[in-house]
């Protein structure tokens, strides 16, 4: 299954890796950075 999580904040992004564990997940926002950091297998804590 598939899923697209909407958003990364606190509650999207931890949905998303909760979720990652057994579906294939898509985690969209609309901040670049944030998306590069996760591409890149970074913390969002760096972006703060």
């Amino acid at each position: 299954m598939k899923i697209a999580v909407a958003g990364t904040g606190y509650v999207g992004l931890s949905l998303a890796v909760l979720l990652a564990q057994n579906y294939e997940v898509m985690a969209l926002d609309i901040v670049p950075e944030k998306i590069d950091l996760l591409n890149n297998k970074k913390s969002l804590v760096d972006l703060a």
